[in-house]
């Protein structure tokens, strides 16, 4: 008969202790602890600055758009994998839909066409250039009832083999990330970007007066797969956060009214986040929930702390009225990651430092914060501001 020690593993059933974390691990953990004047966790939102930068003959001439995040040493940002692991098998700002739509040109327009994404949306491209612009979203694949059977809720089936092909070997190798004791997060694609991403911004805003019956249908298998996926998840670790990619609100708040959230959005977020926390193997852990929307987020903090529990946010837009000092004032409890003004890292060094000098000796003090910019950092931020930023950056750590 196995010992009952051999049961229980470490980083799953109860926490890897502290002193036994790598470094980037302790940092990580310290912020979310929110333990005050603690070193700061460098890290970034997104670069969307690669092609500009390599035009300036500031990056190595073989190095690619992805690996700005680790491959600059200078930059002094920590590796997440070192300190923490995404499960990303539930869509971010599209569903995971299995199988997908196929890829298909559906009209050309000479310099322009229309292509079906894998999401079953049509939208219109630049010949030769996915990226680097705004697209133009055509036409979306639920438009009623109908097309929502037909077209789409069969490829959310949370029964489907497919889907789980490889489950246990990946979540083995989660396991063993556990056991090192990283940040396990589960990362699930918000409602009301789940149903954008099926509908359309514009019909969807009809679909509540009009159609209530199929956003709820669209919401409940939204459920489904997400309880069935976390399910077996969590067969193998416990979570340390849920976080939900939302993108809910614009530069004046949310995009559809709080009765709106509390009807279609917040009863299938609480099923799911009760039976995730009756689930976990290690019963004590806390689970933090984070929401990620672009915008104005400051008028649904309140909502959704109530609504869900929700207690770390990013990344709040400074373009939008977003302000970090002024809301870890109001949300003393809030973990909050973002709030670099991007149009002042494009701006000049002396105004990086006043902004910078303004934020973060304030917040660092306060604990519970992560400092990035505050949507990516966009090609007009020259790679000598951005590396004056981070200079600045890490002389506040020291």
């Amino acid at each position: 008969m196995r010992s009952l020690q051999t049961d229980f593993i470490s980083g799953v059933h109860y926490p890897v202790p502290y002193a036994e974390l790598s470094k980037e691990s302790q940092i990580y953990r310290d912020v979310y602890n929110m333990v005050p004047d603690a070193p700061l966790y460098h890290t970034e939102f997104g670069f969307y600055s690669y092609d500009a930068w390599m035009k300036q003959g500031g990056l190595p001439v073989d190095m690619k758009a992805e690996e700005l995040h680790w491959r600059m040493d200078e930059f002094g940002l920590h590796r997440y994998e070192r300190a923490g692991h995404g499960l990303c098998d539930l869509g971010w700002e599209v569903s995971e839909l299995i199988p997908r739509f196929d890829e298909r040109v559906i009209e050309d327009q000479g310099d322009k066409e229309v292509r079906q994404d894998g999401a079953g949306r049509h939208v219109l491209f630049f010949k030769g250039r996915t990226d680097g612009y705004m697209p133009e979203y055509i036409d979306h694949p639920v438009k009623d009832m109908k097309t929502w059977e037909e077209d789409v809720r069969w490829r959310l089936d949370p029964t489907s083999h497919e889907r789980y092909a490889n489950h246990h070997v990946e979540m083995m190798a989660v396991q063993q990330k556990a056991r090192e004791g990283k940040f396990i997060t589960q990362c699930i694609i918000g409602g009301y970007m789940y149903l954008r991403s099926l509908i359309g911004p514009e019909e969807l805003l009809y679909m509540f007066y009009d159609e209530p019956e199929l956003l709820h249908a669209c919401m409940q298998q939204w459920l489904l797969l997400a309880d069935r996926t976390t399910a077996k998840n969590q067969e193998y670790v416990t979570f340390d956060e849920v976080y939900f990619g939302e993108d809910i609100c614009y530069n004046h708040g949310s995009l559809i009214s709080e009765d709106m959230i509390k009807e279609f959005l917040f009863p299938y977020y609480q099923q799911l986040l009760t039976n995730i926390q009756s689930r976990q193997l290690d019963p004590n852990r806390k689970l933090f929930i984070q929401l990620d929307s672009d915008g104005y987020v400051d008028p649904i903090i309140d909502l959704y702390k109530e609504g869900i529990g929700m207690n770390v946010c990013s990344p709040f837009e400074v373009a939008s009225g977003s302000d970090v000092v002024r809301t870890a004032q109001e949300h003393p409890d809030l973990v909050i990651s973002g709030g670099i003004d991007k149009r002042i890292l494009a701006s000049t060094p002396n105004r990086i430092d006043r902004e910078l000098e303004r934020i973060i000796p304030v917040l660092k003090k306060r604990g519970g914060y992560i400092p990035t910019c505050d949507h990516g950092v966009p090609p007009e931020v020259p790679l000598s501001n951005y590396l004056h930023y981070r200079k600045r950056m890490l002389e506040f750590s020291k």
